[in-house]
């Protein structure tokens, strides 16, 4: 038995059964199942369920009689073993306006039409099956490189195992002091060593002894463990100075040697010294022996060069050259940011525009159909006149659920006589007391070869009215990623705040349809700013109000207020991002705009600069961003700006 399952579902049994076949290449990972009703597949998810198992894929006919297919496929989030399951609906022809409500319900991956290619069917479920395994961490997921995306598969493997180390590297060594630090790399590494020294790694020296030569190559690290070191330098007329003196902890020779420049200093041993001496061969056959040992060892590198730049006879020399380097890459960290941010979203944006495209292309191949058998229509000139108007109303209204044309065409079957005929008056919007007595009684004896004209009419205008909407999301969707990801404009311009709120909610919108979102905007004036910087200000914001929220794994709230506060000398503007995430602690509070600091949970790769870039922004136009919390209630990050 397998973890996960594919459910096909269809009342014929012949096509559960073509769909077995066709799936055959998934059955060594993924359990096949077929079910020809919808009692038969609630009965089959309910001991799936039982058994500890999960839905992978669901593949279910939209007809099963009563059109029920797109109703199943939305209550599949209300059962843990199949609310993260991917779908695909079955259809006879392409049906748009139960697609666009599977669409609307965010139920639907992926539709296809009777007879499917196997080859078609094959590549989607490669692509479905590779998006569901990846949002189950706890899978060995190389196991299903062989069946389904193994590109995917092995970039997100080697994902986590850089994101497990970068965790490894932040957390096994933030708690730890200096000296515990050490302790723990001296005994380990005297651990490796022990009774395999074959190097001689582990030495003593005496006093005097010339460990590095200032100016010359150097291609070995010492690691003190008792005893004390002297560092020297010579200034510019060659006398020697005493730099520093160093003892058990610190490392020796550390910079040359991962640089492969020559040494800085001179070291000499100033009384017995007991050392740990590794060349570049033997450190590498170390740290791939002993994985754990390299954050550790890393992070005591990183403490000893800190310390020798704390103490640096250099550091005010090179302190304007220092100083214009961190300068360079502080920006180059703030496009590293802003590239990261627009890497998610553009995975979101083309999420969403993969729906409205899809629905496109297909209305637009029915259309074809459509418009020759209204060229070719028999009807009677008051029932084309007719079928115009069903064809404007359908372009101007929205599809009626499920649920709702069953019941309307429940009350209009027993005038009719007919339960196909009632379903369709309903759908097009002509079941009314007007429509009834006029349009569809006086002529009963032919209903049905009038209805059935009638319906390309309907579908005409509901193909139009979906494939407009669709345009207007895709145009809308475009305009808001161009907005975010052109270059930065560095001069001033006059603009209303609230455009460029509305373009960021746009492009986070594939992360904000699971959550609740109100805007409660005011009359504000246009500022004077640089709207591209700031629409970064909000892309971050917004960013870590969904983390925050998201890490609860419920839907959350995301209120975002405007306010107009003139004062006497200036007036300014308030825009504030609330959240009712975990929020953050009082003495964590002060530090979130600090550079590299970051509150990102085990998995992210935070860089730790938004905040920081946030504030720099939010200074350069002379306003401010502060922040109100309380742990486990909300956080509220408050931006106020002047207006000119």
């Amino acid at each position: 038995m397998n973890s996960f399952v594919i459910l096909c579902l269809d009342d014929d049994h012949e096509v559960v059964e073509r769909l077995s076949r066709d799936l055959a290449p998934f059955a060594k990972l993924f359990d096949i199942v077929g079910a020809d009703s919808i009692k038969e597949a609630n009965e089959t998810l309910h001991f799936i369920e039982q058994n500890g198992q999960r839905a992978a894929m669901v593949i279910c006919d939209n007809e099963l009689g009563t059109d029920q297919g797109v109703d199943f496929l939305i209550r599949l989030d209300q059962s843990p073993a199949t609310e993260q399951a991917r779908t695909i609906l079955l259809n006879n022809r392409p049906q748009l306006d139960t697609i666009m409500q599977a669409v609307n319900e965010g139920r639907l991956n992926y539709c296809l039409t009777k007879p499917w290619n196997k080859d078609e069917l094959y590549r989607v479920l490669v692509k479905e099956l590779t998006t569901y395994i990846l949002k189950h961490p706890e899978e060995d997921w190389l196991k299903y490189s062989q069946v389904l995306d193994h590109r995917r598969i092995l970039k997100a493997h080697i994902d986590r195992q850089m994101s497990s180390f970068r965790s490894g590297f932040i957390q096994n060594t933030n708690s730890l002091d200096d000296e515990s630090l050490a302790t723990q790399v001296a005994d380990a590494l005297h651990e490796f060593f022990d009774g395999n020294d074959e190097s001689r790694a582990c030495r003593t020296y005496s006093a005097g002894h010339l460990l590095t030569t200032e100016g010359e190559p150097n291609s070995f690290l010492w690691l003190i463990t008792l005893g004390e070191v002297a560092l020297y330098k010579k200034d510019n007329d060659g006398c020697k100075h005493e730099v520093v003196r160093v003892g058990p902890g610190h490392l020796v020779g550390g910079m040359s040697f991962v640089t492969g420049e020559p040494s800085f200093s001179t070291g000499i041993t100033l009384s017995k010294t007991d050392v740990i001496k590794l060349d570049r061969q033997l450190f590498t056959k170390v740290m791939n022996s002993r994985n754990e040992l390299l954050p550790l060892f890393t992070n005591l590198l990183l403490r000893n060069f800190n310390r020798r730049l704390q103490g640096s006879i250099k550091t005010e020399l090179r302190l304007q050259q220092t100083l214009k380097s961190l300068d360079e890459a502080y920006h180059q960290l703030v496009e590293k940011e802003k590239m990261a941010i627009l890497g998610q979203l553009v995975a979101g944006v083309a999420h969403e525009l993969n729906n409205p495209v899809s629905a496109i292309l297909r209305g637009s191949e029915t259309l074809k159909d459509t418009v020759s058998k209204l060229t070719e229509s028999q009807l009677s000139h008051d029932n084309k006149t007719r079928g115009n108007h069903i064809l404007q109303q359908a372009m101007q209204s929205r599809p009626l659920s499920t649920s709702e044309t069953r019941q309307r065409a429940k009350q209009l079957e027993g005038l009719l006589g007919d339960r196909q005929l009632a379903r369709k008056a309903v759908q097009m919007g002509i079941d009314d007391h007007d429509h009834l007595t006029s349009w569809l009684l006086p002529q009963k004896n032919q209903l049905k070869q009038v209805m059935t004209e009638w319906d390309n009419y309907y579908q005409m205008g509901n193909f139009l009215r979906s494939i407009n909407v669709c345009a207007h999301r895709i145009a809308d969707l475009v305009k808001s990623l161009k907005s975010y990801a052109r270059q930065d404009d560095e001069t001033l311009h006059t603009v209303d705040v609230h455009e460029g709120l509305e373009d960021t909610l746009v492009i986070f919108e594939n992360r904000l349809k699971r959550h609740h979102v109100t805007k409660e905007y005011a009359d504000l004036p246009a500022i004077t700013c640089q709207p591209i910087a700031l629409q970064q200000v909000w892309t971050n914001l917004i960013a870590n109000a969904l983390d925050a929220i998201e890490e609860s794994g419920e839907p959350g709230e995301i209120h975002i207020t405007t306010r107009f506060t003139p004062e006497s000398n200036q007036q300014k503007i308030d825009i504030v991002f609330e959240d009712n995430g975990k929020g953050i602690p009082e003495d964590e509070q002060q530090k979130i705009f600090a550079l590299n600091y970051t509150t990102k949970r085990e998995g992210d790769f935070g860089l730790g600069i938004g905040l920081s870039v946030c504030q720099q922004l939010i200074n350069q136009h002379h306003g401010q961003i502060r922040v109100e919390s309380e742990p486990g209630q909300f956080t509220r990050m408050i931006v106020t700006l002047p207006v000119k």
